[in-house]
């Protein structure tokens, strides 16, 4: 099993940026893609960004195109989501992903396209 912890959430003000990490744990060698989820209060956890197993490819949702950057460094086992210009509507609790089987990437995953998960970083942007 894979453990991922994430970390660099905060409150920020609307047009600002934060950088969020995510470290593995455990049998990262067994990790292919990763990702990036939000869930807001009262909506279900959606889809933000995904890399391939070495970073070649990159998916991100059609809200977040443009303003986030998904990267990754394999030797450091952690993904890190770049946010620039946030907007409030951004705000959410942020969740790490892992595949350990490998399988198609894209930019409408599902939780179910992946493995294991993180707790969560809270990111809070403000009008």
């Amino acid at each position: 099993q894979v453990q991922l912890v994430e970390s660099g959430g905060g409150l920020v003000q609307a047009g600002g940026s934060l950088r969020l990490s995510c470290a593995a744990s455990g049998r990262t060698a067994s990790m292919y893609g990763m990702g990036w989820f939000r869930q807001a209060p009262g909506k279900e956890r959606q889809f933000v960004a995904a890399i391939s197993s070495f970073g070649v490819s990159t998916y991100y949702a059609d809200s977040v195109r443009g303003r986030f950057t998904i990267s990754r460094d394999n030797a450091k086992n952690t993904v890190y989501l770049q946010m620039n210009s946030l907007k409030p509507e951004d705000t959410a609790v942020y969740y790490c992903a892992a595949q350990q089987i490998r399988r198609a990437l894209g930019s409408n995953l599902t939780t179910g396209d992946f493995d294991s998960w993180g707790q969560g970083t809270q990111v809070t942007v403000s009008s």
